[in-house]
């Protein structure tokens, strides 16, 4: 597939996202490929034909997102209904999402506009949350739904089924329903297993159970996961991707579900998984330094 247009999306408040958008919109335009700049990041440059999320996925080959995870996790709920391929630039040090670091940015590009680069299909969630009568569905999400207790100090019930079946009703300080993607989010701070991007799953990871024989459990992908606050008081806080909440009360429940949608990641061509894993997560050594041991 050869790159003829690409969108660049920016976190605004990112020191030097302006300056970095400009330059990868020149070089980018050196390349005989025409560069789109989102709405925000186009306001900042003082610029009238930044173009909504939405639209510019529609009409783009790739889109190109400086910023950290975040700032991809936000493209993702906005465009998910597009099978376009996404690439994340970090400004930072580089993320589990964002894996091109600026330092490596145009050799990597090059390589991507020429067709040469692979994509990773990520599976990711539909969310139904009832809030008393109020029924709200949110857009697909990429990495995870989770329920805590906030700032409260009274201990959650959450009873949890599995396609209708009762599972078990955990006692804790909340609950996490990650992707393979998430899994190395909150999911892996609460002592939840890493789970490789390509196979589709759910991890059910309670935070901090009451029960030390609750543990994370790994469900497959096709079924539905429903989950009940059964806590009296002031009930407690739903949060999707880290980003959107919402508050619960005792009766409240969501529903998880896997989503026709996939988030299409273009990998990194100078790294692979397991790098990026040892990189992030200090796991220290290399194959000819442990041989020597």
């Amino acid at each position: 597939m050869m790159i003829k247009k690409i969108g660049i999306i920016a976190n605004i408040e990112k020191e030097k996202s302006a300056e970095y958008t400009l330059l990868l919109r020149d070089w980018t335009l050196k390349q005989g490929v025409e560069g789109f700049l989102e709405e925000d990041i186009a306001r900042k440059l003082g610029e009238e034909t930044g173009l909504e999320r939405r639209k510019m996925a529609s009409q783009v080959d790739l889109l190109v997102v400086f910023g950290g995870d975040g700032t991809l996790l936000r493209t993702v709920r906005f465009v998910s209904e597009y099978d376009i391929p996404i690439v994340g630039i970090n400004l930072g040090e580089f993320g589990y999402l964002t894996e091109v670091n600026l330092n490596e940015m145009f050799s990597a590009l090059e390589l991507i506009f020429k067709g040469d680069f692979q994509t990773e299909k990520r599976m990711m969630l539909d969310i139904t949350i009832q809030l008393g009568d109020e029924t709200v569905k949110q857009q697909s999400i990429l990495n995870d739904v989770v329920i805590t207790r906030g700032n409260l100090s009274r201990i959650l019930d959450l009873e949890t089924t599995v396609n209708d079946r009762y599972l078990t009703t955990f006692r804790a300080d909340g609950i996490i329903i990650a992707t393979p993607t998430g899994s190395t989010a909150y999911s892996l701070s609460a002592g939840g297993p890493i789970v490789f991007p390509e196979q589709d799953s759910f991890i059910i990871n309670p935070i901090c159970p009451h029960t030390l024989t609750n543990r994370p459990i790994i469900i497959p992908d096709n079924v539905q996961i429903k989950v009940i606050l059964w806590t009296k008081g002031h009930g407690a806080t739903l949060t999707l991707d880290g980003q959107i909440s919402y508050t619960m009360r005792s009766g409240d429940s969501m529903i998880i579900k896997k989503s026709r949608y996939v988030t299409n990641l273009v990998s990194s061509p100078h790294r692979d998984y397991m790098q990026i894993l040892r990189t992030k997560l200090g796991w220290g050594g290399s194959p000819t330094s442990a041989n020597k041991c």
